[in-house]
């Protein structure tokens, strides 16, 4: 890696302020734990004249239990979600999601917001500026072609955040800050099929604030995550599920994942298997499921075919032990 950029340091301490300083400075760059963003920088992947840095900003890391349900401060920290009692124990997706993202010192500054707004990856974009050169680039930063898909005119670059899909299926909204006003939308719609730009949220917004409704009785939630390495790595192939049964049926079931397409999924069709038990026969038409809607490409040195059978697999695995179903033979 290089060593880092010039560039001017700014650090508000509301929001409001960081949304004015992204407004007045177009090439500007939020900065929340770095751990993403400054490797980047490193690579000669970014080069902003300006950071804003959100450290200093009042109530960015609050985490409140409410009457509604759970209210996150983005700047939460990931090893707080991961030691939080009360979320292991009714979100449980959210906590083991935070808890498998990349390594104990990345965690204590790694921010809930910025895994959110994760880059996209691929191992020909997460590279040096000189390998990235003689390579000729690619589409997703300074040339013309993907050589994940060297006949298409989009990039493929995975989405590789592990709290996305744990939130998307906890039916997260998140709240979003600019000089024009505050929005609340779904999590999911916060996202775009498009590794070259996959967040839909705008240049000059903040993420602010992570909206969880109070889970239902009877509701249980988890994460799983393929990677190459057991600690560490971003998802090959990352899962949540969040299940409710009912007198031996399923009452309600959403199912999200990462690291397989260029925007965290969430599955469609599930709501076919409303009412049905969850069987060999619900859980072998999850895995078709799966296998129909995600679309990993070589963005990573681990075959795609393999990430598309491991997130079906996981899907299965974590349904089962969610609803304490024994494993078949």
């Amino acid at each position: 890696m290089e060593r880092l950029p010039d560039f001017r340091l700014l650090r508000p301490t509301t929001y409001g302020e960081a949304a004015a300083l992204l407004a007045a400075e177009p090439g500007a760059r939020l900065l929340a734990g770095g751990t993403d963003l400054v490797p980047n920088l490193r690579r000669g992947l970014e080069s902003p004249p300006v950071l804003v840095d959100l450290g200093a900003v009042q109530g960015r890391a609050d985490l409140e239990f409410e009457a509604e349900g759970l209210v996150l401060g983005a700047g939460v920290t990931l090893a707080r979600l991961a030691a939080d009692e009360r979320i292991a124990s009714e979100y449980a997706a959210i906590g083991q999601a935070a808890q498998a993202a990349a390594g104990p010192g990345h965690r204590s500054v790694a921010t809930l917001g910025g895994n959110l707004c994760l880059d996209t990856r691929c191992v020909f974009y997460n590279q040096s500026a000189w390998w990235r050169q003689a390579n000729d680039h690619c589409l997703k930063r300074g040339g013309d072609t993907c050589h994940v898909a060297p006949q298409g005119r989009r990039c493929h670059a995975a989405f590789s955040g592990d709290l996305a899909p744990a939130l998307i299926a906890l039916a997260a909204e998140v709240e979003v800050l600019s000089c024009r006003g505050t929005r609340r939308v779904a999590l999911a719609d916060c996202y775009r099929d498009d590794g070259a730009a996959p967040l839909t949220i705008e240049r000059d917004e903040v993420l602010t604030r992570v909206h969880l409704p109070a889970p239902a009785a009877g509701l249980a939630s988890g994460y799983r995550k393929a990677r190459v390495r057991g600690a560490m790595d971003f998802p090959l192939a990352g899962v949540a599920c969040a299940l409710r049964m009912d007198g031996g049926a399923i009452a309600e079931l959403r199912i999200a994942l990462t690291g397989t397409n260029s925007h965290p999924l969430l599955l469609q069709g599930t709501a076919a298997l409303l009412g049905k038990p969850l069987d060999e026969a619900a859980l072998a038409a999850l895995g078709k499921l799966v296998h129909k809607q995600v679309s990993p490409m070589r963005t990573t040195v681990t075959p795609s075919n393999y990430r598309r059978l491991v997130a079906a697999v996981h899907v299965q695995r974590l349904l089962r032990d969610l609803a304490a179903i024994p494993a078949s033979n």
